[in-house]
């Protein structure tokens, strides 16, 4: 008889196994014995390795790789390997070297805190200790996508408004350089030594200032404004620039406890633009708490997180007086309405969400409704803006013609004299 040989069958390889995340996160390829873990380089890099829009994408396509069946590693793999920033390809690799090693994806997400938040991690946690990696990265690309959205309309909503202000100030300089000057000349002719007008003289006094120093200012604008350029475009100038913009002169105030808490009240009390504020704040608390909530994150610690995440000291104040009632036992809704921050509408509809069981359904829901009230104000507050600088375009264009036509008032009075 032929001899029979019985081999067991082989081991399936992890490397190639789908993308099934375990209990404690995806455990994927890991070493063969005797195998050296490959360097971990490091680069030296100013600020964040990438920003929001990058990452949002980062995350969105890391999420359809996984959707795909694509295991953790070699999806981040992929995604190194097209990635053009080196500082962020070297942050994937980290995560990829995390994972090869035997340690979790949130594990190297949180050796990175310049790059991933707390919010970012903790979700990502989340969805390793509930086996659902691929929809908490799906969520969370939602998440960022609708933010940086958010964030683009508002910075599109203004670019018409700096286009006016930049074309009133170059028609403000070539009348006080060339037009007032010409006037100054006929006036000196004809009036003959008479005083001008106080306006006409404030007028042809910073003409004359602006004619005299033309050569230093267009020189100063010039070498300034290259420097400026590309001292903005270093990730290092970047970071530099956000805390000027913020204003030297706020800074110690701010940096105090209670300069925050005034800066704060007083944002929130700014007419139109603080409701504008407000509803933004709300918006992300409610977006970002229900992301945390349908992601299996436990209540209290959705609500550490969406603390710390919320923007203003005031609004953390009062997350924290609903942190410290749900621990009581108490439920969101109660408390949250006893702060006297959020509007009755949102206490109302996160009371029917807890009575329900349906929370985060609800809390997406009145995060849709503030997002879609935001941009609508937005829009109405760009079409203010628009109008607003014509008119003070007019009235510098106004007060120059007025003030060139003053002299020749006080000629034809003479005149007729």
């Amino acid at each position: 008889m032929a001899k029979l040989s019985v081999r067991a069958p082989a081991a399936p390889s992890l490397a190639n196994a789908p993308a099934k995340p375990m209990a404690r996160g995806p455990k994927i390829a890991l070493p063969a014995a005797g195998t050296p873990a490959p360097a971990r380089r490091r680069s030296l890099s100013f600020g964040r390795p990438v920003n929001e829009k990058g990452l949002t994408v980062f995350t969105r396509q890391l999420a359809t790789l996984v959707k795909a069946g694509m295991p953790m590693m070699r999806g981040l793999e992929v995604l190194a390997r097209q990635e053009k920033r080196p500082a962020f390809r070297q942050v994937i690799e980290d995560l990829a070297d995390t994972i090869r090693s035997g340690g979790n994806l949130s594990d190297g997400l949180s050796a990175h805190p310049k790059t991933f938040d707390r919010l970012y991690v903790n979700m990502v946690r989340a969805g390793e200790a509930g086996g659902v990696m691929d929809s908490v990265l799906d969520r969370l690309s939602v998440f960022k996508e609708k933010a940086v959205k958010i964030r683009s309309k508002v910075t599109s909503a203004m670019v018409y408004p700096a286009i006016i202000s930049v074309v009133a100030g170059g028609i403000m300089a070539v009348l006080m350089v060339f037009v007032v000057p010409k006037f100054q000349e006929v006036f000196f002719t004809m009036l003959k030594g008479k005083p001008l007008p106080w306006l006409t003289s404030v007028v042809v006094a910073v003409a004359n200032l602006m004619r005299e120093n033309l050569l230093g200012v267009m020189l100063t604008l010039a070498v300034g404004g290259t420097a400026f350029w590309l001292f903005k475009r270093s990730r290092f100038g970047t970071r530099i620039l956000h805390w000027i913009v913020l204003g030297t002169a706020f800074w110690l105030f701010k940096r105090s406890r209670f300069g925050t808490r005034i800066l704060h009240w007083i944002v929130l009390r700014v007419p139109v633009l603080g409701d504008l504020l407000l509803k933004a704040a709300i918006a992300r608390f409610t977006r970002t708490f229900g992301t945390l909530l349908a992601s299996g994150v436990p209540i209290l610690q959705a609500l550490t997180i969406t603390r710390e995440t919320s923007g203003n000291v005031h609004l953390a104040d009062a997350i924290s007086v609903v942190h410290d009632r749900v621990k009581e036992g108490d439920n969101v809704a109660k408390p949250l309405e006893a702060t006297k921050i959020f509007p009755g509408m949102v206490t109302s509809m996160i009371e029917v969400g807890e009575e329900t069981g349906a929370l985060p359904d609800m809390l997406t829901r009145i995060a849709d409704n503030y997002d879609e009230e935001v941009d609508n104000a937005v829009a109405a507050l760009t079409s203010i803006i628009e109008p607003v600088m014509i008119v003070f375009m007019a009235v510098g264009v106004g007060i120059i013609v007025i003030a060139m036509f003053l002299p020749m008032i006080e000629l034809i009075k003479s005149l007729s004299a």
